[in-house]
Order: structure tokens, then sequence, then C-alpha cells
């Protein structure tokens, strides 16, 4: 039995443009003859400091649909628009938080929560100040110098949301971010999401 999400997802009743909008996506996966839809025709639209969550059994399209929100993924039809505007691909507009850590372990954790800032072209001084302000706020400011094999697996995935947080982008998609986190740890990261 295959599982799709519904058609469409309950949209915000006001009448501003959507911070992100998720417009008819489509995403068939087709390998030789074969062919699985993973995202059937799916419609969202998120207001601007609108917190949504996304439920459903494993292997419904979840993540397929975050990652094609975030550009990583390409759809098979269907737009994804940030401010109305259609995106093409991955765009520094969006954050995205993984399942799995995705961290460069040849990195240390300042220099991973830099990434993004020094992509940008962000002057050092500020990339610095950043990293500093974001680690305080996951509770790593004392593991800056430390590299992800040095670090827990709560840990690294707090490495992962400092990183993403510290890019500052107008669309945060989180997939399944606290799963690696113990029960005090989670709350204390909900705590933070809440106050930003």
């Amino acid at each position: 039995m295959q599982t799709h999400f519904p058609t469409t997802l309950p949209t915000p009743t006001n009448t501003t443009v959507a911070k992100l909008e998720i417009r008819n996506i489509v995403k068939v996966f087709t390998t030789g003859k074969l062919s699985k839809t993973a995202v059937d025709d799916v419609s969202l639209k998120l207001a601007p400091n609108e917190f949504s969550c996304i439920v459903g059994p494993s292997g419904c399209g979840k993540s397929t649909l975050l990652n094609i929100a975030a550009g990583l993924t390409k759809a098979t039809s269907g737009t994804i628009l940030v401010d109305g505007i259609p995106v093409p691909g991955p765009g520094a507009d969006r954050g995205m938080v993984f399942q799995n850590y995705t961290l460069f372990p040849w990195l240390s954790v300042a220099e991973n929560v830099a990434f993004g800032l020094k992509l940008k072209g962000m002057p050092k001084s500020q990339q610095r100040a950043q990293v500093a302000h974001y680690l305080e706020i996951v509770g790593l400011s004392t593991n800056a110098n430390d590299y992800p094999r040095a670090l827990s697996g709560g840990m690294k995935q707090r490495v992962a949301i400092a990183r993403a947080l510290a890019n500052e982008p107008e669309v945060l998609l989180m997939d399944e971010p606290f799963g690696a986190h113990d029960s005090q740890t989670t709350e204390q990261l909900q705590e933070i999401y809440n106050d930003l």
C-alpha cells in the first residue's frame, strides 16, 4: 500500500504573500521501468513567522518534500516560492537541518558553523561574532575548537542547528532535528526556537 500526503494541506487565512509556498509538488523516482511517486501534488503556504510540522509515517515523502523545498532535490513538477518568487535551487534564504548531522569532519565546530558565512563573503570578524553567538545559544561555546569525531550525536546535531541558524535564513527547514537528543536537550532547543 502506498502512502501519500493529502493533496492540499491547511493554509493560513491571511492574504499576505506566503513566506514559503509549496505549489503542486510532485516527485516521481524512476529506476529503469519502475517508478514510485514519493510526493503527490502537495501544496502548502506558510506565512511569515509561522511554524508548521509535516507529520506522517516513515517513507511517506516528508524528507523528499523538505529536500525539494530546500532546492536539494528537483521536483518532477510543481514550484517552490519564497516571498512569491520561484526558487530554482538551493539558496541562502532557506536553511536546512537534516536528520543526519552532515558536518564536515575535517573542520572544527566553529569552522562548520562558519561555513555558510564564509561562502556569503562575511568579514572574518563578523563570522567569529556570529559563530560565538549561535554556539552559545546551543550550549557549545566550549567546544568551538573540537572536531566532530570528539562530539556525541546530540552535540553534532546542535552544531548542525547552530550552522543553520548562523546563516539567518528566511525559512528554516528541519528534518527530525531532535532525533538524536535526550529529552532535556530537546526541550532546551525547542525553547531556543520559540525565542527566535
